[in-house]
């Protein structure tokens, strides 16, 4: 039996996408590895965090890996920080959301499995809160994005600093 061909390369997916002053470099999606796995480095400012509000997802666990600088996660209402060389897994229904609060810029490889979302719903995302910077995004609007691809708002008391925070 014939293994079936395959597009071997580095970075089968390689788009960039800017929400706010974040930055996401997609580099294996869920169209590129069979549903198996989504990836992707994030890129966060220093002082900088999580412009959407904090969420949850039914469909697939979320692993964060630190490569540089200090990203701070509440999870289910307690902060963990993570760190180069450190990594979190946050289960399939764990209220999240990130901030870097340190004084250099963080980077982190995200790993999504399965790969139940994709970089349309980033984009989306990026459309909303890049068109008022410097203002609080339309969290309606937000929510609408979230549900739409999966993903669960918090109630605003499940965590403190859950919506967009100005820099």
């Amino acid at each position: 039996m014939q293994p079936q061909a395959f597009n071997y390369r580095v970075n089968p997916c390689a788009e960039t996408i800017r929400i706010g002053s974040l930055e996401l470099h997609f580099l294996v999606t869920g169209e590129k590895s069979n549903g198996t796995v989504l990836i992707f480095e994030l890129v966060a400012p220093a002082g900088q965090g999580l412009a959407a509000m904090a969420h949850s997802h039914d469909h697939y666990e979320e692993t964060i890996c630190g490569i540089d600088g200090v990203l701070s996660w509440t999870v289910e209402g307690r902060t963990i920080d993570v760190g180069p060389g450190q990594a979190l897994c946050i289960p399939r229904g764990a209220i999240h959301r990130f901030d870097n609060n340190g004084h250099i810029d963080a980077r982190a490889l995200c790993v999504i499995t399965p790969a139940a979302i994709g970089p349309q719903y980033f984009r989306e995302v990026a459309a909303v809160i890049n068109t008022g910077l410097g203002t609080p995004p339309d969290q309606a609007k937000l929510a609408e994005i979230m549900r739409r691809h999966g993903l669960t708002p918090a109630p605003a008391s499940k965590l403190t600093r859950n919506y967009f925070r100005e820099s």
